[in-house]
Order: C-alpha cells, then structure tokens, then sequence
C-alpha cells in the first residue's frame, strides 16, 4: 500500500485539477463525452466492487476500490460544475451541514448512550427534514436490487412500528386498516 505525505485537501485540489483537464479542450474523448445518466453503471459497478472488497475483509483493494468510487463523485461534480448546477464544494459543504445537524448528540447538548439511540435520533432528525414527503418509503431508491429494496421497506417500516412477532398480529393489523379504508369510502373521503 502507497503511503503519501500529502495532505487530504492538497491531494483533493489535484484530483479535481486531474479531472478537470480530462474533461476539458485537450481531455480525453472519452471522459469529455460522459454525462450523468452515462456514469451511472460505472458508479453501480464501483459500489459493488466497495462492498466485495469490504466482504473479503481486504483493506488494500478496499483502499483502491473506494478510490475508484471517489473518482466517480468527483466525475459527477465536474459534470455539474461544467453544468453550472453544483460543484464538489457543495457536495462537501452538504454533507458537512448534514453531519453536524444529524448529530446532535455530538455537536450539540443531547446525549446518548447506545448506537440505536443515536440511529433512532438519525431518523427522527431525517423525517422531520423531509416534512413535505408523502411517505416514508419515498427515499428508498426504485434502482435497488429487489431483495435490497425489500429489506430497506422492512427496516424502514419496523422502526415505524409496523413489525409484528406473529402471523395474527398482522391479520390485525390488515383488518385495522380496511376498517380505516371502509370509513373513509363511508364519507366519500377522496384522500
């Protein structure tokens, strides 16, 4: 494993010098003619590699494989920069604001004590952001995998309290919302 004396921020300016002269009058053909819609089997493909390489529990391709995703984002936020639209500083600058607003336990007064404290408090703190979302379901990306996909609504919805230990409890449950539904068809309710 390469290891640099460089600092982050100065090996980060590079990067993004590096691709910028890709995509610019003299750059690759290749890197100039990507847009978004076009990386986006690249960014899948690479993600995939990340979690192979965490599976294998082997930190030198993890090293070279979180490498190859960071390319990714940072192909992204040149496009957007080229678009006008965003920039990797607004990427960073997002997250950054995320981090801290999401932590309150860390940045702020609240404590707590068990990571699913601090996981529920996430959640709490996402669902009050996304306040004009009609569902809780809406930020889980269509694109998953469908057994990815099914465990994201499970885990979601379980949090939510719609997790049942027997079969009979979900009967109720079911029956519990028909009768919500028969009540609302009673007051022709059209939402």
């Amino acid at each position: 494993m390469t290891v640099t004396n460089e600092t982050p921020s100065l090996l980060l300016e590079r990067l993004l010098e590096v691709m910028a002269q890709l995509r610019g009058p003299n750059g690759c053909p290749w890197d100039k003619k990507q847009t978004h819609q076009s990386l986006t089997p690249h960014l899948l493909e690479e993600t995939y590699e990340v979690l192979a390489a965490i599976e294998q529990q082997d930190v030198t391709h993890l090293s070279e494989e979180l490498g190859d995703l960071l390319l990714q984002i940072v192909f992204h936020a040149q496009i957007g920069k080229e678009a006008g639209s965003f920039q990797i500083s607004d990427v960073i600058s997002q997250l950054i604001h995320k981090l801290v607003r999401r932590h309150p336990h860390v940045f702020g007064e609240e404590k707590v004590e068990h990571p699913e404290e601090a996981l529920s408090r996430w959640e709490k703190i996402k669902a009050a952001e996304k306040q004009d979302s009609e569902s809780v379901l809406e930020s889980i990306p269509t694109q998953l995998p469908a057994l990815a996909r099914a465990y994201r609504i499970g885990s979601k919805v379980g949090r939510l309290g719609f997790d049942w230990e027997k079969p009979a409890d979900v009967i109720e449950k079911i029956n519990e919302e028909i009768q919500e539904l028969q009540q609302e068809i009673s007051n022709e309710s059209q939402a």
